[in-house]
C-alpha cells in the first residue's frame, strides 16, 4: 500500500490537497470550564431584554439609538438623525415624517382650509389635537391611550421608519403619498409593509418603473426561506382617504370590491407563492359570533370564486383585513383580520381533526400564523429607543430581577426587627389584582422570606405586555387555556425535548404502540400530548358540553 503524501491530491478524488481533505489533523479537544453564576446570570438578562425588545419592536432589525450630550441620535438605513428634544420614540416619529415629507409640501397644505388639505396634514391636525388633550404639561411624558389618529398618522410615520430602516424608502413611495388619488394605495401598501417587517419577513421592493412587466408590491422570504409574491389592496370609497366620486364606489357593501383585486393580484405572473392582502375599508362590525360580520359571506364568495372561477393551479394566501382608523380617529382601535387559502385546502378550512393534525397543519403554514399574530398588533408603537421598559426609562422606577442581590431598606428584616436587608433574589411574581410584586429573597445567611412591593400603572402595564420576562429571566407564566389546541400547543412546547425513549415509556399502554416503532419523533411526541389532553378535565368538559349541545 503507498502512502500518500500531504501536498498530493486526496485519493477520495476531492481534488483537494490530502492535508486539507481526508488527511487533515483534527484540532485537539477544547477544554471546557463551567459557565460562572455571573455568566449565567448575563445570559438570562440578555434572553429576558431581547425577548422584551422583540415584543416592542418585532422581528425586524433592531432600533439603533443612543444619547450624545443633549441630543437623541437615531441612526435610520444608512442616514443618522437627531433631535433635542424627542424623549421618546414615539416623538422621534413625529420629527421624521416631517422631514420624509418635507416642509415645503407641508407648509403650502397647512396654508389650506383644513377640509381641503392632504389626508395626512388633516391626520396632523387631529393628532395635534389629541396631543393637547392628553399631555397635561408640555414637553412631559404622559401616557394616553392608542386611538385612530394615533394609527393613523404615527402609524405612517411607522411604517415610513420601518421600511427605510430595513428595505428602502424609495422616492416613488414618497411621491405617491402625497399624491391624493395615490394616497390609498401607498397607505396601505405600508401597513402590510410593517406587518411583514415585524413578523420576520425579508422584503425586497419591485421596480414599478419598469414597464416591461407587472409587478407586485414587494417580494417577501420568510423566516422558514420560503419566497412570497406579495399584492397589497384596499377598497375604494368615495370621501374616504383622498377618493371621490371619480375613483371611489359607494360605501354600502364591504364586499364590492373583494374580486375584482382578488383578479387584478392573480393576473400578475408569480414565480412564488402568494400573499394577497385586500382591506375592506368598512365600519367595524362584529356579529354574534364574535367575528367580523363580513367573514362569512366574504369566505362564501371566496369558496365559489375557487370552485368555480380559480385557474388550475393557482393559489393563494388571502388576507382579509379592515383598518377602519381613518373612520374613527378619536376612538379606540378596531383591527381585523380573516386569512383563506385559496387553492390551498389545508389551510383554516372547517372540519373534524386530530389535535396533532391541526399542529401539523399549522406547521406547514407557520408563516400565514406568522403574519396573522403581527397583524393583530398593528401598529405596535415602540415607546422607548433601546427596548427597555418605559416604568424604567422613563418613570425611574427599576424592577427587582432576579439572581440580583439587593439593599431592601426600611423592612423587617429576616432577625425580626426592623431596618435594612441585604439579600439576594431568587423568584419573584405578580399578583394584578392587589397591583404587587411577591419577591422572594435569600440573605447572606442563607435564610429565605417573601417581600411585597407595590407597582405603580405603568409597572403593572409592562407586566402585563412582558410577563415571561419582567423579572430579568425568562420564565413561565400560567395563562388561561381556552381550547384543548391551545393545552395540546402548550405540552408540544414544554416536552419537546423529551428523549425518544421516555415518550415510549409514557405511551407504554397505548392501544397503538405496535406502530410507534415507524413514527418520528415529532409524531410520538404529538400522540403523547393527545393523550395528556384527553386526560384532562378540559377536554372532558368540552366534549361533555359539545354533546349536550
Amino acid at each position: 500500500m503507498t502512502k500518500t503524501g500531504r501536498n498530493q491530491p486526496c485519493p477520495c478524488g476531492s481534488s483537494k490537497k490530502f492535508k486539507r481533505c481526508c488527511g487533515a489533523i483534527a484540532a485537539p479537544p477544547q477544554r471546557r470550564r463551567p459557565a460562572s453564576p455571573e455568566m449565567i446570570r448575563a445570559l438570562e438578562r440578555h434572553n429576558a431584554a431581547e425577548r422584551i425588545r422583540q415584543q416592542q419592536q418585532g422581528l425586524g432589525r433592531p432600533i439603533i439609538a443612543g444619547r450624545l450630550n443633549d441630543h437623541q441620535i437615531v441612526a435610520v438605513g444608512n442616514t443618522i438623525h437627531w433631535s433635542k428634544t424627542a424623549k421618546t420614540f414615539a416623538d422621534f416619529l413625529g420629527e421624521y415624517i416631517k422631514r420624509k415629507l418635507g416642509s415645503e409640501w407641508g407648509n403650502a397644505e397647512l396654508a389650506k382650509p383644513l377640509a381641503q388639505r392632504h389626508t395626512l396634514l388633516q391626520w396632523y391636525d387631529a393628532y395635534c389635537r389629541y396631543q393637547m388633550a392628553t399631555i397635561p404639561v408640555p414637553g412631559e411624558v404622559s401616557t394616553a391611550e392608542v386611538t385612530g389618529v394615533v394609527a393613523c398618522y404615527l402609524g405612517t410615520a411607522y411604517n415610513l421608519y420601518l421600511l427605510d430602516h430595513n428595505v428602502e424608502l424609495q422616492s416613488r413611495l414618497i411621491r405617491r403619498l402625497k399624491n391624493p388619488r395615490e394616497f390609498q394605495g401607498a397607505y396601505y401598501e405600508l401597513i402590510v409593509a410593517n406587518t411583514l417587517i415585524r413578523a420576520g419577513f425579508k422584503l425586497t421592493l419591485e421596480d414599478e418603473t419598469d414597464r416591461t412587466a407587472k409587478h407586485c408590491e414587494f417580494a417577501a422570504l420568510s423566516r422558514t426561506d420560503k419566497k412570497y409574491w406579495v399584492e397589497a389592496k384596499m377598497r375604494a370609497v368615495a370621501g374616504l382617504l383622498g377618493k371621490d366620486h371619480n375613483d371611489g364606489g359607494p360605501d354600502r357593501n364591504p364586499l364590492s370590491q373583494m374580486i375584482q383585486h382578488l383578479n387584478n393580484a392573480l393576473r400578475k405572473p408569480a414565480a412564488d407563492d402568494r400573499l394577497i392582502f385586500i382591506d375592506l375599508n368598512a365600519d367595524p362590525s362584529i356579529g354574534a359570533d364574535g367575528k367580523p360580520s363580513w367573514a362569512q359571506p366574504a369566505f362564501a364568495r371566496l369558496e365559489r370564486y375557487e370552485a368555480r372561477e380559480l385557474t388550475a393551479g393557482q393559489g393563494a394566501y388571502v388576507f382579509l383585513t379592515n383598518t377602519p382608523y381613518h373612520r374613527m380617529l378619536d376612538a379606540p382601535l378596531h383591527t381585523a383580520l380573516a386569512a383563506f387559502g385559496l387553492g390551498i385546502p389545508d389551510f383554516n378550512r372547517p372540519g373534524a381533526l386530530r389535535l396533532s393534525e391541526m399542529y401539523q397543519r399549522k406547521q406547514k403554514h407557520i408563516d400565514a400564523h406568522h403574519i396573522a399574530e403581527a397583524f393583530a398588533k398593528y401598529p405596535q408603537l415602540p415607546t422607548t429607543f433601546d427596548g427597555s421598559l418605559p416604568s424604567e426609562s422613563l418613570d425611574g422606577k427599576p424592577r427587582a430581577m432576579i439572581g440580583e442581590t439587593y439593599l431592601f431598606e426600611g423592612i423587617k428584616n429576616l432577625s425580626g426587627t426592623d431596618g435594612d436587608l441585604v439579600a439576594t433574589v431568587t423568584t419573584a411574581a405578580v399578583i394584578e389584582a392587589e397591583k404587587a410584586a411577591y419577591i422572594g429573597v435569600t440573605d447572606q445567611a442563607g435564610r429565605s422570606c417573601i417581600l411585597t412591593e407595590p407597582m405603580t400603572d405603568q409597572q403593572l402595564a409592562d407586566y402585563k405586555a412582558h410577563p415571561e420576562a419582567y423579572f430579568g429571566r425568562l420564565q413561565h407564566v400560567g395563562g388561561k387555556v381556552n381550547s384543548p389546541y391551545e393545552l395540546f400547543e402548550f405540552f408540544m412546547e414544554s416536552y419537546k425535548g423529551l428523549a425518544r425513549d421516555a415518550l415510549l415509556e409514557q405511551l407504554a399502554g397505548h392501544p397503538d404502540a405496535a406502530g410507534f416503532a415507524g413514527m418520528s419523533d415529532e409524531e410520538l411526541l404529538a400522540t403523547c400530548c393527545e393523550g395528556m389532553v384527553a386526560a384532562s378535565s378540559m377536554f372532558r368538559q368540552a366534549t361533555a358540553l359539545a354533546e349536550t349541545a
